[in-house]
């Protein structure tokens, strides 16, 4: 016979996870042009990395690089059949933000339009971006 007293099981249920945001969206311009990148790279690429650097007259300006390889903390976006790579520190700079591919008659380039965004410089070449605030 069993003298020990059993206790109730209470059963907890774990947190639901939250679907973590897509980082980025590409307009179909964009995909298009990613994909023709894609095909015309002289070696091996997964993708484009998309990144923010420090500098410029308003303080960071985006990079856009063939990327060879997937980085154990890329943040890995795929949208319209293509991946894009984003550096972890670039992250909540680029939270919500679209990359489209314009052409005019003089310029042909990835425009970032970005909720972030604080402001940019005359040139276009730099940008401020604020972190994107992530609720809890």
């Amino acid at each position: 016979m069993d003298d020990m007293t059993h206790a109730p099981t209470i059963k907890t249920s774990k947190p639901k996870l939250r679907p973590r945001p897509q980082v980025l969206r590409l307009t179909d311009a964009a995909a298009q042009r990613v994909t023709e990148l894609t095909k015309r790279a002289d070696s091996e690429i997964v993708g484009l990395r998309v990144g923010v650097k420090n500098g410029g007259c308003a303080g960071q300006s985006y990079t856009v690089e063939y990327a060879h390889e997937i980085r154990p903390t890329d943040e890995v976006v795929e949208d319209k059949g293509v991946k894009i790579l984003i550096d972890p520190k670039a992250v909540l700079f680029l939270l919500g933000t679209e990359m489209d591919y314009k052409v005019d008659k003089m310029q042909a380039q990835f425009v970032f339009n970005n909720p972030n965004q604080v402001s940019a410089c005359g040139c276009g070449e730099s940008v401020e971006l604020k972190p994107a605030k992530v609720e809890g």
